[in-house]
């Protein structure tokens, strides 16, 4: 019998975050400090047996130095590679520089059909740009009834800025200690450093559209354990 979607999307999620550990020469038991869970839920997500939640994943990618792009390959025998090396590619984002050139991909237009997706439990991202761009993330993200980025005693935060329009459904955002419920037409922005939440508490999906922007070049979130805050009345 065929997996399913979601569990074949953990299993190729799972193999190309080991592929990037191994290549990295990061052991499991560290990997597992770095982002402060246990070695055995490493091991589990690496084998597409456990469901991260979207904090832990950003944990894992910002760990490994990949992006979400790693995650969306289409071929699942192609495995990221993770450098410690700067990226060529990656303009360098500062006040006092030059302006950088962006990316120009061989096609400006990303079909619906056809768009790099990561499915996680309760939560899916599609990319809708055609490539990677190394200083936006565009996504098309759907929040299923009870899905949420993280949970509710352990909120997400890291690098850049994020934008949100909602197109279906509602959504509960928590940013710091401040909480929004947003219906269709409504949008948001905030600093990706504070400490967030996303959760759909409704009956019906929540479609919506976000743009992170700088996530990968924010010097003001790196270093271990940076994906996850606890607040202080929530702890």
């Amino acid at each position: 019998m065929a997996a399913s979607p979601e569990r074949a999307s953990l299993q190729t999620i799972g193999s190309r975050l080991r592929a990037a550990r191994l290549e990295r020469n990061v052991s499991l038991r560290e990997m597992a400090r770095r982002i402060s869970v246990s070695p055995s839920f490493v091991s589990q997500v690496e084998l597409g047996k456990a469901k991260p939640s979207v904090g832990t994943l950003y944990a894992f990618v910002s760990e490994l130095s990949l992006s979400l792009d790693d995650l969306m390959i289409e071929d699942p025998q192609a495995a990221p590679t993770a450098s410690s090396e700067p990226n060529p590619n990656m303009p360098q984002w500062s006040k006092n520089s030059a302006p950088f050139p962006w990316p120009q991909p061989p096609s400006p237009v990303q079909p619906q059909d056809g768009r790099r997706k990561i499915q996680l439990p309760g939560v899916t991202w599609q990319r809708l740009t055609s490539q990677d761009d190394p200083m936006v993330e565009f996504l098309h993200v759907t929040y299923e009834p009870g899905g949420e980025s993280c949970p509710e005693t352990k909120l997400m935060r890291h690098g850049g800025h994020e934008y949100g329009h909602m197109i279906s459904g509602r959504l509960d955002v928590q940013v710091g200690f401040e909480h929004y419920q947003l219906g269709p037409g409504d949008s948001i922005h905030f600093d990706s450093a504070t400490p967030h939440r996303l959760h759909n508490a409704y009956d019906e999906d929540c479609m919506s559209i976000w743009v992170v922007v700088g996530r990968r070049v924010d010097p003001r979130v790196s270093g271990p354990h940076h994906d996850v805050v606890h607040l202080p009345d929530i702890e």
